[in-house]
């Protein structure tokens, strides 16, 4: 009888481990493609403000740009085909005639000490345009709630779903704080700290906007490029309304606590890193002098 019971558990418990490793693999694709455009700007941001950094931070998020982009190639090259059949072929041309014409002027013109150049601003501008979709993540709580009432187990929503949309929005906004910070620290230094501040602030703002166009009116980011016209004539006639301004303030203030609240948490654990590495650097130098 025992062990009939131990058996009829096992048995169980292996049905809710496939359950939940279901509706996790379920969200994998969707997941990995909204990672991998909120770590495109934390990538870009180690090229435009460069300074020292964890060898650990810059290797682990080239894994996950790589693991995130693998991971979502399908969906990738699908975007990357409608935007050529949006935008046609003699754009895409177009486009590429130009960025090497650029690239050209970088490379033999603007090469005087403190001069940033046109592929630098060009990489700032993509910088911005992307950043909304790493905070975006923190509205696809939605799919958690929608999972829910789908009528998952208890054990399968608890142990499986929301460690997996944990870690999956620790990540994404985790990457908009420190693409943020890198942008500050590039503010220092210029000599510009003064406008830290009001720079966090105008990125807050213009996230929530990017979030609210990108969540309910259901642009992307590429949208900059395939549909320009519509995209100004929502900016300009339909953010406006109450509601698209109250929904844009709450997600502003949602992510402006949240962007603090982390930054305060990775500032601390940077300087115990940083404060531990030079203890150990003083320990090597006076062993070496002592011997």
């Amino acid at each position: 009888m025992l062990h009939q019971t131990f058996i009829c558990i096992k048995i169980d418990m292996m049905a809710l481990m496939l359950e939940a490793l279901e509706k996790m693999g379920h969200n994998v694709p969707w997941m990995s493609w909204n990672l991998f455009l909120g770590l495109v700007p934390l990538g870009l941001s180690f090229w435009l403000f460069p300074k020292r950094r964890s060898r650990w931070l810059l290797w682990g998020t080239g894994f996950l740009l790589g693991a995130t982009f693998l991971s979502s190639t399908r969906p990738v090259f699908a975007y990357l085909k409608h935007i050529v059949q949006d935008v046609g072929k003699t754009y895409v041309l177009g486009a590429i005639a130009i960025t090497l014409a650029l690239m050209a002027v970088d490379i033999w013109v603007l090469q005087q000490r403190g001069v940033r150049s046109l592929r630098w601003w060009g990489g700032f501008f993509w910088f911005i345009a992307f950043l909304p979709n790493a905070p975006y993540v923190l509205t696809d709580i939605i799919h958690l709630i929608r999972q829910i009432q789908e009528g998952n187990s208890v054990w399968t929503v608890t142990l499986a779903l929301i460690p997996q949309y944990l870690v999956f929005m620790l990540v994404g906004f985790g990457a908009y704080v420190l693409s943020v910070m890198n942008l500050g620290y590039y503010l220092k230094q210029q000599g510009w700290s003064k406008f830290i501040l009001a720079t966090e602030i105008t990125i807050h703002a213009l996230s929530a906007i990017g979030i609210y166009l990108g969540r309910f009116i259901r642009f992307n980011t590429w949208d900059i490029v395939t549909n320009p016209d519509g995209l100004v004539n929502t900016v300009m006639n339909d953010l406006i309304g109450k509601r698209p301004v109250l929904v844009m303030a709450v997600t502003f203030v949602v992510i402006a606590v949240l962007y603090w609240v982390m930054k305060q948490v990775i500032l601390g654990i940077s300087q115990r890193f940083y404060s531990s590495q030079s203890q150990r650097e003083l320990s090597a130098d006076s062993a070496t002098s002592s011997s």
